[in-house]
């Protein structure tokens, strides 16, 4: 049995999809910073996943957005400690927590409609920009 990381109640994907990759972090650090690689890099092919069924996967690429590559592999990136481990867990939490505010069910819309007040207060507003724009005119210039 291969270990899963749950995503939601009835979704878990096999760690083995996951692919970690490891770097030298940028910034700011000690004697160390040039020998440890303590950047993590997941990535998750998100196209190509038997984990998600079409309409998950349609989801999951709406909500990713510019973290999604040419070949449809989600890519998160830590390096907010010094640790690799905790990067490699912050990683971890980020992508649950996107999977599953991406897979979270939505309700329905309810259509609204504007208050008569807020219908007013547009009407006027438009008056009033008419007016300014009128006032603004040469005199005997498009005469209404």
């Amino acid at each position: 049995m291969q270990e899963r990381l749950a995503i939601t109640a009835d979704i878990a994907i096999p760690l083995d999809e996951l692919e970690f990759r490891t770097s030298r972090s940028s910034g700011p650090g000690g004697q160390g910073v040039n020998t440890t690689d303590s950047r993590v890099e997941l990535r998750f092919d998100v196209a190509n996943s038997p984990s998600l069924g079409p309409a998950e996967r349609a989801r999951v690429l709406a909500a990713a957005g510019g973290r999604i590559d040419a070949g449809g592999r989600l890519r998160i990136v830590a390096q907010d400690h010094r640790s690799q481990l905790l990067n490699r867990r912050l990683a971890v939490a980020r992508f649950q927590a996107l999977l599953a505010e991406a897979l979270r069910p939505r309700g329905p819309r309810r259509p609204t409609r504007p208050s008569a007040a807020a219908r007013e207060r547009r009407l006027a507003a438009k008056r009033r920009q008419a007016s300014r724009k009128r006032d603004r005119r040469a005199p005997g210039q498009g005469e209404d």
